[in-house]
């Protein structure tokens, strides 16, 4: 439960004279910030107003009713001026949209944690109508960037009004149930909170083997679903891992006292070296193997334990791998390209990029290639980074156009201010399902090691026969010496 909450007051003040020398009379954006469950307390960064729709229209706005249009629609209000009043309009669904795309942009320890409005104090209060929309616009800001994977059920809700001036900070609980008890006020103040967080780092290697069955190979899943569901599996080992912080094994609920960026690394706990063996050698017709590297960054305050940070960067390793691959499929749900498969002698063929995570796995017939967005990282505010990803062709003007348009700040001209530890594109890499289904057309396996960062292939099962052919060859040799030395020692006797 959120007690109370603390704004960085150097970002909100900033946000407060931006808003008021705009003319604007209404905004809405969203809350970038922090929940911490260890310290009941919730810590605003900045606020990012939400940009204008497809169609040049603003998120939200200002309506015309009258007293007679609110009896007509059943709503009731205390004091009801005699005249006409401005009702709030928000567009949800954009705002929610805008929540998902921001989300990709924050690295660990910041989310999307509310929604603000600036809004006269009349225009917020007009009807309950505009309650409901509020909290309509929360709930489909928290379902579009969840906080973490267990979500909070708790988001904020900052109202701005400029007539009078003044902040006003509520605590949305969100339920199926909607209703105006939803919403408890919560302390509010301005203070330090950018300076006071603590900066970790960590580069997670990592290596997965997913034992695919003819069962499953049957299903007609695609790459997609598939390595969707390998992450969403990695991500619960990963929630077990130990952590060193420079060095030093993560104990308790202790505090880093020390300034700097700290290095992070993951320790987990041994596991078999093929999931292969959990399943019976007829089963498996193949193995899906999805490695690579990732640079996480996450950022935590001074009097949160480091286990938290832990928590945080475990949370963005996972929340990164997730984002390249809603990117590629985004990319792929709007390719109106049927994917043809069929009709080609060649064994390997470069495919385009987006309707490779479609390509269903028990019908494909060759290798297929496909280059995973790499991961930037971009300077922020007050020596933070947020991080974007690019497409191997895309380069870094993209950035900035997405950092003025998602985050509506200027990104930096310089290129070398720009972080990326990823220089090599991450690749995915699979083999044809056939290839290593049917006996006579199976590839080696060598081939597709040479993946530069992350890459996924199939593997034959056939693998697991080659030390009993082995085996086998041996006790032939062996008994062919034994008949030869036999007769032999027959001949001299």
């Amino acid at each position: 439960m959120v007690k109370a909450v603390i704004g960085d007051e150097t970002q909100l003040t900033s946000a407060e004279d931006r808003l008021s020398q705009s003319g604007l009379t209404s905004q809405v954006g969203l809350v970038i910030g922090k929940l911490s469950s260890k310290l009941d307390r919730g810590f605003i960064f900045d606020l990012v107003p939400t940009p204008p729709n497809d169609a040049g229209e603003p998120a939200c706005s200002l309506l015309e009713t009258t007293k007679d249009d609110n009896k007509r629609k059943g709503f009731k209000s205390k004091s009801q001026p005699a005249v006409d009043s401005s009702s709030l309009n928000i567009d949800s669904d954009w705002v929610a949209e805008h929540a998902r795309q921001v989300s990709r942009m924050l690295v660990g320890g910041m989310k999307v944690i509310g929604v603000y409005v600036w809004v006269s104090d009349n225009a917020f209060k007009n009807s309950t109508i505009t309650l409901f929309q509020l909290l309509q616009t929360v709930k489909g800001v928290a379902e579009a960037a969840p906080v973490t994977e267990t979500d909070w059920d708790e988001r904020l809700l900052i109202h701005i009004c400029y007539s009078p001036r003044r902040w006003t900070c509520r605590n949305c609980v969100l339920s199926s149930n909607i209703t105006s008890s939803s919403i408890r006020p919560c302390d509010f103040k301005m203070g330090r909170v950018l300076s006071s967080l603590q900066a970790f780092r960590c580069t997670y290697n990592f290596k997965l083997r997913l034992p695919v069955t003819h069962e499953s190979a049957s299903n007609a899943q695609t790459l997609g679903s598939i390595l969707r569901h390998v992450i969403s599996v990695h991500a619960k080992e990963l929630r077990d891992a130990k952590a060193m912080i420079d060095g030093h094994l993560v104990v308790g609920e202790e505090l880093c006292t020390t300034d700097g960026t700290h290095e992070v690394e993951l320790l987990l706990p041994f596991t078999k070296k093929s999931l292969v063996e959990a399943s019976s050698q007829k089963d498996v017709a193949g193995v899906l193997v999805f490695g690579g590297s990732v640079c996480s960054y996450a950022y935590s305050n001074s009097k949160e334990p480091v286990m938290q940070a832990v928590a945080d960067i475990k949370d963005d390793i996972i929340r990164s791998l997730q984002s390249r691959l809603d990117i590629i499929c985004d990319e792929a749900d709007e390719d109106p390209d049927p994917i043809d498969n069929d009709g080609k002698d060649s064994r390997v063929e470069k495919l385009p990029e987006k309707p490779v995570p479609r390509l269903v796995l028990n019908s494909l017939r060759r290798t297929c290639l496909l280059s995973f967005p790499r991961r930037v990282f971009v300077p922020w505010l007050a020596g933070t980074f947020i991080c974007d990803y690019l497409q191997p062709s895309e380069t870094v003007g993209v950035l900035k156009e997405h950092c003025v348009e998602l985050m509506s700040m200027e990104a930096p001209t310089d290129p070398s201010t720009y972080l990326q530890p990823e220089v090599e594109a991450p690749s995915l890499i699979t083999e044809s399902f056939w290839d290593v289904a049917v006996p006579n057309h199976f590839a080696p396996v060598s081939s597709l090691e040479k993946s530069r960062q992350v890459d996924m292939s199939v593997e034959s099962s056939r693998q697991s026969n080659q030390p009993f052919n082995f085996n086998v060859f041996a006790a032939v040799c062996f008994l062919l010496f034994a008949i030869l030395v036999g007769f032999v020692l027959a001949r001299q006797k």
